[in-house]
């Protein structure tokens, strides 16, 4: 296979944090629904998940390591265990074995020799560790949801590595960063076990107005010099649709307004609020505005900066 360090562009000395970093920005780049019908970028996004899913697994990425000092790299697949095509019995072509070099440096010959005989039917070790590790690959992939999608959920339809396609049930309240689990979705078993799992990344994307602050959802809503001087009832966006919110009379830009229930759904279904930040707006040229501060003066003491004074 091809180098999944070069694949991502990290060095072979990254952390599980920089792969990961490294992963999603190519998967938002290259991901099929940012770039439909272009099939150079979905064989590129096919590269990237699958050189994730090795190197994000500790094992697996142990494995490859074992197999590329060794000269493998190349022929390594995944579910091989750190497995090589190597010289069998009688022609045949069996698994190289270099899994004991995990915990140390180098190997000498008779390591290696043991090894082919243990991977030849000679033990009875090596075909427990099979059981152990006889669940099929997991699948990493990405899916990215814009703002809406994550608060209500849904069905969406992703495409795996191969070009196989599942319907994943998206949860209402879901978060960047969450990861789904289709289980019994991934990869056969080579020795006859469970298949692995689907596990889905969620990303979302930023909204052109709301934002999210852990269950709640955050909006800055503008409103007239008069609305916040004489109080109004306005029509408000929330991720349900429109509803009325009442401006108190006297209220300043930062006031703070709370809509109990409207935020995303948490834990047990409980939804958290939305939080409305007033922030007065004024029109670029008002002359009869102008006019009329003109004449107008403030109370008598009133300072709206005397809090920044020491």
């Amino acid at each position: 296979m091809e180098d999944p360090y070069k694949t991502l562009g990290v060095s072979k000395s990254a952390s599980q944090d920089e792969i990961r970093k490294a992963y999603r920005k190519l998967a938002k780049a290259l991901h099929p629904d940012a770039n439909p019908g272009d099939k150079a970028a979905e064989e590129k996004f096919k590269q990237v998940s699958a050189a994730f899913n090795l190197l994000s697994d500790p094992d697996k990425r142990a494995d490859y390591d074992t197999a590329a000092r060794a000269g493998f790299g190349s022929q390594y697949q995944p579910g091989m265990g750190a497995g090589m095509g190597g010289a069998g019995m009688g022609g045949q072509r069996g698994p190289f074995n270099f899994r004991q070099t995990r915990t140390g440096g180098g190997r000498g010959f008779e390591d290696i020799f043991s090894d082919l005989f243990t991977d030849f039917g000679g033990g009875a070790g090596q075909q427990q560790q099979q059981q152990q590790r006889s669940k099929g690959e997991d699948v990493r992939q990405s899916l990215k949801l814009d703002f809406m999608q994550a608060a209500q959920g849904g069905k969406h339809r992703v495409v795996l590595p191969g070009g196989r396609s599942v319907d994943v049930a998206v949860p209402a309240g879901a978060a960047e960063g969450q990861v789904l689990r289709l289980r019994g979705q991934g990869h056969p078993s080579r020795v006859g076990g469970q298949p692995g799992d689907v596990l889905i990344e969620i990303t979302v994307a930023e909204h052109k107005f709301f934002s999210r602050d852990g269950q709640d959802v955050r909006l800055d809503l503008p409103i007239t010099l008069k609305e916040a001087a004489l109080g109004a009832k306005v029509r408000v966006p929330t991720i349900d649709g429109m509803v009325d919110v009442r401006v108190p009379a006297g209220a300043s830009s930062g006031g703070l307004l709370r809509l109990r229930g409207k935020g995303f759904a948490g834990s047990g279904g409980k939804r958290g609020d939305q939080i409305i930040r007033l922030m007065v707006a004024l029109p670029e040229r008002d002359e009869a505005l102008q006019e009329f501060l003109q004449t107008w003066s403030p109370p008598s003491g009133y300072n709206p900066r005397k809090g920044l004074q020491s």
